[in-house]
């Protein structure tokens, strides 16, 4: 049995920690707010994000000091609190200690990666991104999930998988860091433009489009910055793209329903009721491929319509008239 820390009691650092509590683990979840903590001590529920799922057997706390001595830290915060949350636990963790950025985005300030924040912040730390199809409401009720646990040392990765594996939650390991948070991120500004697609009245030949060469954009600039390609073939690139641009669960898929259908940015995340990573994400993923000169049309229409104020048809209609391309050329011309 260890010890494990969940900063961040929404619905996935909520998931976790049911997960890893009925794997046998001593589990703290730690929330910012006071008042969060009485409520899930006195309901042993999370009553706002998983009704009806019991969360017995977990100990929930406000201090902060919680990571104290954990053998896994993880960081379930949205990414704009990733930062902020890496240093304040920065005084408690010990050098080589297990932290794990759970998180699927980018620094908002930044545009760092997030491990990349977390490790700014935390330099002592051996610090590992977790990421994979994985809704929290299906996790929590013990559905069949797997995920991929990445780490630039694949011991230190191995090691979290088989603390972190269960009946209900397989881990897969490895050491592409990079093209396991990019598939991540990455794959959230797809599923807000899949979302936009069927709230607009496409169909299903638009949204098969989308994601598919959505697939080629996110290569084609993990590429340019470091990762392998097979990465984004795997749980944390293909994978979680389509459980994000195809499930009722998807906040950023129905956040880009809701854009589709009219309205604007801030009344989508607004309905929602959660943080959007998808809508973040776009601005950082723009300021990425500007950086790293990469060719990622839906990203560019995607910045165009949530900050530009552009229209769906005319995004579209951009997207279906570019010259015409053979299909693989750019991507081999990428991997070579």
């Amino acid at each position: 049995m260890a010890t494990i820390t969940v900063l961040g009691s929404g619905s996935w650092g909520t998931a976790l920690a049911r997960t890893l509590s009925l794997g046998g683990h001593e589990v703290y979840l730690w929330s910012r707010k006071e008042q969060t903590t009485r409520a899930l001590c006195e309901a042993r529920e999370n009553k706002r994000y998983l009704p009806g799922v019991s969360l017995e057997g977990i100990h929930f706390t406000s201090d902060i000091s919680a990571v104290r001595g954990a053998d896994a830290c993880i960081l379930a915060v949205p990414s704009s609190a990733i930062g902020e949350t890496a240093a304040r636990i920065a005084p408690y963790i010990e050098a080589g200690q297990a932290v794990i950025s759970a998180a699927k985005g980018f620094d908002p300030e930044s545009g760092d990666r997030l491990s990349e924040t977390v490790k700014k912040h935390i330099p002592h730390a051996s610090v590992s991104v977790l990421s994979g199809p994985s809704h929290a409401e299906e996790v929590a009720l013990g559905l069949p999930t797997t995920n991929v646990i990445a780490n630039s040392d694949i011991r230190r990765a191995q090691h979290v998988q088989a603390l972190f594996t269960s009946g209900s939650f397989r881990i897969y390991a490895s050491d592409d860091v990079i093209g396991v948070e990019l598939g991540g991120a990455l794959k959230n500004v797809v599923a807000l433009c899949a979302g936009i697609s069927d709230g607009h009245g496409y169909g299903d030949n638009t949204k098969a489009a989308l994601m598919t060469r959505g697939l080629s954009e996110m290569i084609r600039l993990g590429v340019k910055m470091g990762a392998r390609h097979e990465t984004f073939m795997g749980l944390s690139g293909m994978g979680d793209l389509i459980v994000t641009c195809t499930s009722v669960h998807s906040r950023n898929r129905r956040a880009g329903i809701l854009i589709g259908q009219g309205r604007s940015v801030a009344e989508a995340e607004t309905a929602v009721g959660m943080v959007v990573e998808g809508i973040r994400a776009a601005k950082s993923a723009y300021m990425l491929k500007e950086r790293y000169g990469v060719d990622m049309p839906i990203v560019d229409a995607a910045y165009r319509l949530l900050f530009e104020g552009a229209k769906t048809e005319d995004c579209v209609r951009a997207l279906m008239g570019r010259p015409l391309k053979n299909e693989t050329e750019k991507y081999i011309e990428e991997l070579n």
